[in-house]
């Protein structure tokens, strides 16, 4: 049972990262990542392996039924079910029995050597890091004994559930552990949660090019059980960059057990080597890297992807937009995180892309995020959501809605904020009401001073295709009860988010200075 704290339950998860968090002594905790993501992982495979097993063993002796004469140690068996072979010295029974010996950590190595070689999806997948010297075998050992204790003796489902939701936010506490190097594999779940919702990627091929450890993948799978629909409906695609964060990707996917086949990973990344060049999504949801300077600019000047225009060498923005917008299906909608910047950015030529994306009306609307949303980076974000093809409904014709969600959110730590349930369904509802105007009925969605504009394309013209939600929606009406102190605070956030991105652009500048050769 969960732990009293206060008067309130703590959840199963909270006592389990405090507890391994404890265990972690001197150890990076981006190091430390990997040796309990992957022990949690192998728990997974291990319970998901014992319970068929358990099922082929009673077939084994029937003379009838479906697992007549089954042979329990047989992996076509357990391919068959989807589910992973687990060979008898990697099992968790075995790993637990020898917990407390000085040599555990060679033994889980083994183990995962030993999956790998039966798994050919988990090839290079899984962490072999646990013979280190700087990982005390007795530390080891408690944590295998704490992991032990996660959904014991429940069946494959259950199991999934349970593991598969320690394994997310474990994933969310080593991002804030890690802080800025965090935010580079992990998308804070409450930005993801506001995509999905707003996108609602019921069916089709759904596509994040910079995918991370696949939060994105996970939580599109969520929103179609939570609304009655079919996982089989999805199909996913993935590309990753940084191998580590593909191998997290690759272990976060199966224990959900969705298939991860095209998440790929290569080091030159999705504009040098594009592994779905062929795809057209119906859906692309996706956190590219912030404002990204070195991105091989230089070598694609000519590069067919740039409908709208050549993307400048110093920022990569404009160039995940268009590698976007190639990506999409004829009726495809993408939902994206951008600097920002990009909203107003002219130079190099991107305010003529800008343009251009206006007058081709791709862009459906713009939402303005708080600040100190992400880990990687206090420079303000926003959300783009670009949709290919005729829009359905006369009102949202030639129009973008803006919705500024600057004020909204709420701090869970001196750093760091977070949206919740509310916010994320007032944004989407704002959205979704707008897109599902009639000509004859608009009462569902009206234009709110201060929070959400649905503006003209000739408006937008008329302020030099300028896209920041703020310069549509005006201010909101003030009421008598005015907070002060949060409005203080939130331009304070807003103030030092600003001074930060002015920062690593004059980094970026000196870095390009110092290539200069005088």
């Amino acid at each position: 049972m969960a732990k009293k704290k206060e008067g309130l339950e703590e959840s199963l998860e909270k006592q389990l990262w405090k507890s391994a968090d404890k265990l972690r002594k001197n150890i990076d905790a981006a190091e430390y990542k990997h040796v309990v993501m992957g022990l949690i992982f192998l728990k997974y495979i291990s319970d998901s392996f014992e319970e068929l097993y358990t099922t082929l063993k009673i077939g084994e002796g029937a003379s009838s039924g479906k697992w007549a004469g089954a042979d329990p140690e047989d992996k076509d068996e357990y391919k068959a079910e989807n589910v992973f072979f687990v060979p008898q010295d990697a099992r968790w029974s075995y790993l637990q029995a020898h917990a407390k010996q000085p040599t555990i950590g060679k033994t889980v190595d083994e183990a995962m050597d030993a999956i790998e070689k039966e798994n050919a999806s988990l090839k290079g997948v899984l962490p072999k890091v646990y013979a280190r010297q700087n990982l005390d075998p007795t530390s080891l050992g408690e944590l295998i004994d704490l992991i032990s204790n996660i959904a014991l003796g429940d069946a494959k489902s259950r199991s999934a559930d349970v593991l598969g939701h320690v394994f997310e936010y474990f994933l969310g506490e080593f991002a804030l552990a890690e802080g800025k190097k965090g935010g580079q594999f992990y998308t804070p779940r409450s930005v993801v949660e506001l995509l999905i919702e707003m996108l609602e990627p019921y069916k089709g091929r759904v596509l994040d090019p910079c995918c991370g450890s696949g939060g994105m993948f996970v939580q599109s799978e969520k929103f179609v059980l939570e609304h009655q629909g079919r996982i089989n409906d999805i199909s996913i695609y993935g590309q990753e960059s940084n191998q580590t964060t593909w191998r997290l990707a690759k272990m976060n996917l199966a224990i959900r057990g969705i298939d991860s086949s095209q998440v790929k990973w290569n080091n030159e990344g999705s504009f040098l080597n594009d592994a779905h060049k062929d795809l057209k999504a119906d859906y692309i949801i996706a956190n590219p890297p912030v404002n990204v300077s070195d991105w091989s600019g230089d070598l694609l000047r000519k590069d067919g992807r740039w409908k709208y225009g050549t993307p400048p060498t110093g920022n990569a923005n404009y160039a995940w937009i268009q590698h976007f917008i190639y990506h999409l299906a004829p009726s495809g909608q993408a939902g994206f995180v951008l600097a920002k910047g990009a909203l107003t950015s002219k130079t190099s030529g991107e305010g003529e892309i800008r343009k251009k994306l206006v007058e081709e009306g791709l862009i459906d609307c713009i939402v303005n995020l708080p600040a100190k949303l992400f880990l990687n980076t206090q420079i303000p974000a926003s959300l783009w959501f670009i949709r290919r093809g005729e829009r359905p409904f006369a009102p949202t014709e030639n129009k973008i809605l803006f919705i500024d969600a600057r004020n909204m959110g709420h701090l869970i730590n001196r750093r760091t904020r977070e949206l919740s349930e509310e916010d994320i369904q007032t944004i989407a509802d704002t959205y979704h009401n707008w897109r599902s105007s009639t000509s004859s009925d608009t009462a569902k969605y009206e234009d709110v001073k201060g929070f959400c504009n649905a503006a003209s394309i000739e408006r937008v013209k008329a302020l030099d295709y300028v896209l920041t939600p703020g310069r549509y929606v005006g201010l909101a009406v003030e009421e008598d009860d005015f907070d002060f102190t949060e409005r203080f605070s939130s331009l304070k956030a807003e103030f030092e988010a600003q001074l930060e991105e002015e920062a690593e652009l004059n980094q970026r500048i000196m870095k390009n200075l110092a290539k200069v050769k005088i």
